[in-house]
């Protein structure tokens, strides 16, 4: 009974892979244009907005666009990002959050003429890495991977190949809100567009664990 149990649990986990209604989700700092269209999200970024708190520039903004669901549990997320990026720092992407204080976003940002995978991790203070592209892809796929206590950042160029370019730390065993953010702090708004959202929520490892000891 215990295995029939846990051959079920785990096919529901993987194959419960939908995107998501976008209709569905809440806005956290509405932009002032933007528009639903064939399951992808239009938006003109908000200017002057950003996600940052404290470190190296001394100063703390959370006034970004942010769209987004609550999820619980382990789960991957992934979009795809296509944006008309004209000032430096102009930014979009994904971003799991749990409050003010603890957020990662991840996406492409464009600096100084390049695109960069770009991730900012705050717990309290925010650190930034990046990975310089070598050329100017036309859009770029992001995915996130939660596992119990952390979080797998990736890209892609075709939605086959994912690069894992950082694992960061999140907080275990809590709802987070999961979305789509763009931010452009230095200029003055530019077009972001969000296609193919999806989230699909894995298998509880911990679950798994004690069905295998226990079967």
């Amino acid at each position: 009974m215990k295995k029939i149990f846990f051959t079920l649990l785990l096919l529901w986990s993987v194959n419960e892979m939908k995107a998501q209604s976008l209709q569905k989700l809440i806005w956290f700092n509405e932009p002032e244009h933007w528009e639903i269209k064939n399951n992808s999200l239009i938006m003109q970024v908000t200017p002057k907005s950003d996600y940052w708190r404290i470190s190296h520039y001394g100063f703390t903004v959370d006034d970004a666009p942010f769209y987004y669901g609550n999820y619980g549990g382990e789960f991957e997320a992934k979009v795809k990002l296509t944006g008309a990026y004209k000032a430096r720092f102009d930014q979009m992407g994904l971003m799991v959050r749990t409050d003010h204080e603890n957020y990662i976003k991840t996406g492409v940002e464009f600096v100084d003429g390049k695109f960069n995978v770009s991730t900012v991790v705050t717990h309290t203070k925010s650190d930034w890495s990046v990975t310089t592209l070598d050329k100017v892809p036309p859009f770029i796929w992001i995915k996130v991977v939660r596992r119990l206590d952390a979080l797998e950042i990736f890209y892609s160029l075709d939605d086959k190949t994912y690069i894992m370019t950082r694992n960061a730390p999140l907080k275990d065993n809590a709802p987070v809100m999961v979305g789509l953010m763009a931010a452009c702090p230095d200029g003055d708004g530019f077009e972001a567009k969000f296609e193919n959202f999806s989230v699909k929520h894995l298998p509880d490892q911990r679950r798994l664990e004690w069905l295998k000891n226990h079967q």
